[in-house]
């Protein structure tokens, strides 16, 4: 039973965004309306339809497909019938208008040829054409051919070893191994989702091309399906295009909609308007994420509508509020420009780095203006970035830490594709200081730092950089070795 909560005041106890496939349909113009519940709701299997209904290859469908998809293929194979083309069946033969007689087969062999599955019969000299569904059990037999008894053990001899495989999932197997499936990740996707191997091979194919057709790449269906094998039964009219309406009603361009759903794609089993809604509201509404940003915000992290919202940002709030004096402010222009904030351990991350800048001379107020300015520093890895970074600044560099909160930037830039070269560049070519060495020089473009700090050409620095980490790649080498 669903359960109405007033958002005002808030209560995160019970905001719980709970994963659901009945998805309602949503307006993106409509979407900010300010209702003042949260519906909650468990998550359902999707709508069970025709018992009856069977695929091609002679078994019954997945009861996962919905009237409406099945009314479509109706009115399709009615219209079209390309796919039983009267090449696939025998031709009528031919009678002698005088004397009634077949020319071609005598009338008993005809007979028997249309219990084999022909697609013509004879009614007083006319030629019909077989109903549907007795072409489809034509069909079913010339595929029980190619899908036989032992055919699974053949091409999926492992796989048939670790689980009852049931011929009538080759088909879809067959499928999904385009996509570089292997054995071994089948198991996986039955072990995680079982149901999903009894998704009619069709119903599959027009999902994943759907997908396709939004920016996913090829490569990424693997992964897709690895992480969440329940989007084979997510029909694309109640749900994929539902979800992707809504997000693109967040300011998502269609042109990321791809790489939101390669990255997330449990988002589609979450519903719409129980789930997704009131976490994107409570972005606005309570942690204080401007609406224009929202778009940017999911781009950078769409995990933050399925997370437990309320919860993570409360918590990492009052830590930095309490750890560094953190006023609300900054802590929303933290989350607007790097929300992977809120997916941070506080004590395996957020801390970790914060007193890693303590040691090294930092005060909470310079702390809280470099992590305000570059949020990001949080998720760099201390022995193999921060530290080295520091180190280099300090011994050869010539800089004082303090330096870090006019240039913070400097903290994210590749110590060896930006900050070595160019500063050793500069000195190869007796145009760097004496004294602490200019941070500026590392921000611009490559080309422009050629044109304002080094003087020269692109080429040459780019030629210089080149020999430089050759030189550094045999050194770590060697020491390997």
């Amino acid at each position: 039973m669903a359960t109405f909560l007033s958002l005002y005041p808030y209560n995160p106890i019970f905001y719980v965004p709970t994963p659901s496939s009945n998805h309602g349909s949503a307006s993106a113009s409509s979407f900010f309306k300010r209702t003042k519940f949260v519906v909650l709701s468990a998550h359902s299997n999707p709508k069970i339809l025709k018992t009856n209904r069977k695929s091609t290859y002679g078994k019954y469908l997945s009861t996962y497909d919905t009237d409406e998809e099945d009314e479509e293929m109706d009115d399709e194979d009615d219209d079209d019938d390309d796919w039983f083309s009267d090449e696939e069946f025998a031709e009528p033969a031919d009678f002698n208008a005088k004397d009634k007689r077949l020319k071609s087969k005598k009338l008993a062999d005809r007979q028997q040829e249309e219990e084999r599955g022909g697609a013509r019969s004879f009614n007083n000299g006319q030629s019909t054409r077989l109903p549907k569904s007795q072409r489809i059990a034509s069909l079913q037999q010339n595929n029980s051919a190619q899908y036989g008894r032992h055919s699974k053990e053949k091409r999926y001899p492992h796989l048939s070893e670790e689980i009852v495989l049931d011929v009538k999932w080759l088909p879809l197997l067959d499928y999904l191994s385009t996509f570089g499936i292997n054995e071994s990740q089948f198991i996986q996707i039955y072990e995680r989702h079982m149901s999903s191997f009894q998704i009619n091979v069709c119903s599959a194919q027009e999902r994943i091309d759907y997908l396709l057709s939004l920016g996913v790449k090829h490569k990424d269906i693997k992964r897709i399906l690895l992480r969440q094998p329940q989007i084979l039964e997510y029909t694309v009219e109640n749900n994929l295009k539902t979800h992707v309406a809504f997000l693109m009603g967040l300011g998502v361009p269609s042109s990321k909609i791809g790489q939101i759903i390669a990255a997330t794609p449990s988002l589609f089993s979450y519903s719409v308007e129980n789930s997704l809604k009131p976490s994107a509201r409570y972005l606005i509404e309570e942690v204080g994420i401007k609406e224009k940003d929202l778009g940017k915000v999911i781009q950078l992290s769409p995990q933050i509508l399925v997370q437990r919202i309320d919860i993570s940002w409360n918590t990492r709030f009052m830590f930095l509020t309490k750890e560094l004096g953190a006023p609300r402010e900054s802590v929303v222009k933290m989350v607007t420009k790097h929300p992977q904030l809120l997916h941070y351990s506080i004590d395996d991350g957020l801390l970790p780095r914060i007193n890693f800048l303590r040691s090294i001379g930092m005060k909470n107020p310079d702390i809280l203006k470099i992590l305000t300015s570059l949020t990001q520093v949080l998720s760099l890895s201390l022995e193999a970035n921060l530290k080295p970074k520091y180190l280099y600044l300090v011994n050869e560099l010539h800089n004082e830490v303090q330096s870090l909160t006019k240039y913070p930037m400097y903290l994210s830039l590749s110590l060896e594709q930006r900050i070595r070269p160019r500063h050793k560049f500069l000195v190869s070519l007796k145009k760097a200081p004496k004294g602490p060495f200019p941070l500026g020089s590392l921000v611009p473009t490559d080309e422009c730092f050629c044109k304002q700090w080094a003087g020269t050409t692109l080429d040459k620095y780019l030629a210089f950089r080149q020999r430089l980490l050759i030189k550094k790649f045999a050194e770590k080498y060697d020491r390997k070795m």
